[in-house]
């Protein structure tokens, strides 16, 4: 069986970090698939106050204007006359997004096995998200894993959320470990560009958006979800190269 230079360049994607010391999480359609809650919450909210002339915004909108973005972003795109009515408006739909949230968080397929790996291997691990901390703690709350994260990293908390690469230089900052031994896991094209500004490989999941829109961030690696063997020949390759040292 002949094997293409395209595998061969993603089972070596990730060797160069060994020894690996950390692992940064994103939380929104990279440990659960939020998105379509925060969907449905949006949706929602601006039927009930007629954006759009009644009419409901799809995921289509959805992914181009409000996935993976701050709130102040996503503020002043549905508000661009009036920001502090927007910004009141993304505090309300937070708060019906968590209520919404209990009932239905789910994991990303495969979160387990690898949230297993990383702790077999002893790394390091944070949580880097642009959600406000009450729903970044819900959710990693709701999933079982507040006792995995060592640190949780709020974009708000930080100078400037994603796509600057703040976030993830505070977190590599309060896990005290290098950018030359740390990957990210993302799912948007602001989190992957915000990884990639901060100087790390990304893995990047396809939970939502389309492979065609996330390569644009030049992610180091994109798979389905944690299952995926390209994650998993990847890892072997790191474990190899960390044991060959």
């Amino acid at each position: 069986m002949t094997v293409s230079s395209n595998e061969v360049n993603s089972k070596t994607a990730l060797a160069q970090l060994a020894p690996l010391e950390a692992v940064l999480f994103d939380v929104d359609g990279t440990l659960c698939d939020s998105d379509p809650i925060h969907l449905d919450a949006f949706r929602d909210m601006l039927l009930e106050i007629g954006f759009n002339g009644g009419v409901p915004i799809d995921e289509e909108y959805f992914i181009k204007n409000i996935a993976g973005k701050h709130n102040d972003d996503i503020a002043a795109v549905l508000f661009p006359d009036d920001l502090e009515k927007g910004l009141k408006f993304c505090v309300d739909k937070e708060a019906y997004f968590r209520k919404l949230a209990k009932e239905k968080i789910e994991a990303i397929k495969g979160l387990y096995k690898l949230t297993k790996w990383v702790e077999d291997h002893g790394l390091k691990r944070a949580a880097v998200t642009n959600a406000p901390r009450p729903n970044a703690e819900l959710m990693i709350s709701t999933l079982g894993l507040t006792d995995f994260f060592h640190h949780v990293v709020i974009g708000d908390e930080c100078e400037h959320a994603k796509p600057a690469p703040d976030p993830y230089l505070k977190a590599l900052e309060a896990l005290n470990v290098s950018k030359e031994h740390t990957f990210i896991c993302e799912d948007s094209v602001s989190g992957i560009k915000a990884g990639v500004a901060a100087g790390m490989p990304v893995v990047a999941l396809t939970t939502r958006n389309p492979e065609s829109v996330l390569m644009t961030a030049n992610p180091t690696l994109l798979i389905k979800d944690y299952e995926d063997p390209i994650l998993w020949a990847a890892l072997e390759e790191l474990d190899k190269k960390a044991g060959d040292a």
